[in-house]
């Protein structure tokens, strides 16, 4: 039994040095044990164990294989799934003696399709699973319509993968079931990069509704899982400072930000360097009926925004949602010239009065570290900026209060004035 103290401290009263696994066919599969030297992260809630806080050798583990973690004392502390390969090495997911099958992921999913029904209300396309944030390390689920797409980013996560796709298809009675792993993510864990169609048949691409605005989703050759939803409310939320004008989309992948911004009567230059994303823009505008107010083009978006300042043109808006610059701590700092690269272009090329939506999707990237960003582009443009709201990820994607890990999503509207 695991008990929650006042102080937030864990109380063990667990005490055993091997457990088993039954599978579902009731064959019963021994676990082994792993004792950590430090658990001080563990017990205060985190997920992960790095290979530094492990006392045992990490030799004769399997990739993926589950594992009893236990202190030095030989106290039970959970149970999760190990990696040798990993910094990661071991990611936790239960804190209580208990069966990894598929009662565990019915039970872990059905959780987190209730919290999204709870706090959406319409979750006819939404992130259904989160990883970490929902207790399930390594599972991303995105919900299309009636299409789901998985991603499947580490080896104890792949291990589970027909059970998962067994409990999708028993919760929620899928058209089809998409499997991204094309993640480089999996290539640290040891794993293949794919993509295939795990059940069902896509015969076209899910045409979603976000607000007003219905949008086409490439779930088989799209980034990520096919789109971003995690920028959900953040765009509905920044068309509404828009009241007409002209103004810049920069990385617009589908034109999602270009489409609810030109629902305000407002011309958007839509910018992104791929040729099928410029033709998912065209698409999503024609779609919308917005053709004529939202132009495409194809171009790398540095150099798109040093001709603009060069040119001496000037915007009433502009959206900078750029991917992750930060894949590691060790390309931080070239990173940040990145950013502060970015931001103070656009803030040099925007009207006064003018707004600028700019977001960093990096958890590597502190918020003091993106709003030290925005500071950058205020000095070196000599410009006054004022923050109007500081936002991150959408509901479905929430943050697991102790792991801080599970909050990546900066975005900031700004004014200048």
């Amino acid at each position: 039994m695991i008990d929650f103290s006042r102080d937030g401290r864990v109380n063990i009263t667990y005490n055993s040095r091997q457990a088993s696994c039954q599978t579902p066919d009731n064959k019963i599969i021994p676990m082994k044990d792993v004792k950590l030297k430090k658990t001080k992260r563990l017990l205060s809630g985190h997920l992960w164990v790095f290979s530094n806080e492990i006392a045992s050798r990490l030799s004769g583990y399997e990739p993926g294989e589950m594992v009893n973690l236990l202190d030095r004392q030989g106290n039970f502390l959970g149970r999760g799934y190990i990696n040798p390969r990993s910094l990661i090495t071991i990611r936790l997911l239960t804190r209580r003696k208990q069966e990894i099958n598929r009662r565990f992921l019915t039970e872990r999913i059905s959780d987190a399709i209730k919290y999204r029904e709870d706090v959406l209300g319409d979750t006819s396309s939404c992130r259904l699973v989160f990883g970490e944030a929902d207790l399930l390390p390594g599972i991303i689920v995105d919900k299309y319509n009636d299409l789901l797409a998985v991603q499947l980013l580490t080896a104890g996560a792949e291990r589970l993968k027909d059970k998962v796709i067994d409990v999708l298809a028993r919760l929620l009675n899928p058209s089809a079931v998409v499997m991204r792993n094309d993640s480089a993510f999996r290539t640290i864990e040891g794993l293949p990069e794919e993509k295939y169609v795990a059940m069902g048949e896509v015969k076209e691409m899910p045409l979603i509704r976000e607000g007003d605005s219905r949008i086409l989703v490439d779930v088989l050759e799209g980034q990520k899982t096919g789109f971003f939803l995690d920028q959900r409310e953040n765009r509905l939320a920044f068309s509404t400072l828009v009241k007409g004008g002209t103004g810049l989309d920069l990385f617009s992948y589908s034109g999602a930000w270009a489409v609810h911004i030109a629902r305000k009567g407002a011309r958007v230059i839509a910018v992104d360097s791929s040729s099928r994303a410029v033709e998912m823009i065209s698409r999503n505008a024609a779609i919308n009926g917005l053709s004529e107010r939202i132009d495409p083009v194809c171009a790398d978006v540095f150099d798109f925004l040093d001709a603009e300042r060069s040119e001496g043109r000037r915007y009433d808006f502009i959206v900078l949602d750029p991917p992750a610059f930060v894949k590691s701590k060790a390309n931080l700092k070239q990173a940040i010239r990145g950013y502060r690269a970015i931001n103070a272009n656009a803030v040099a090329i925007l009207k006064r009065g003018g707004f600028l939506a700019t977001s960093s999707c990096s958890h590597h990237l502190t918020l003091e570290a993106f709003l030290e960003v925005i500071q950058y582009a205020a000095r070196v443009n000599q410009r006054y900026l004022r923050i109007v709201e500081l936002r991150s990820q959408g509901r479905d994607h929430p943050v697991l209060a102790t792991m801080p890990e599970t909050r990546y999503l900066k975005c900031a509207f700004i004014q200048v004035i």
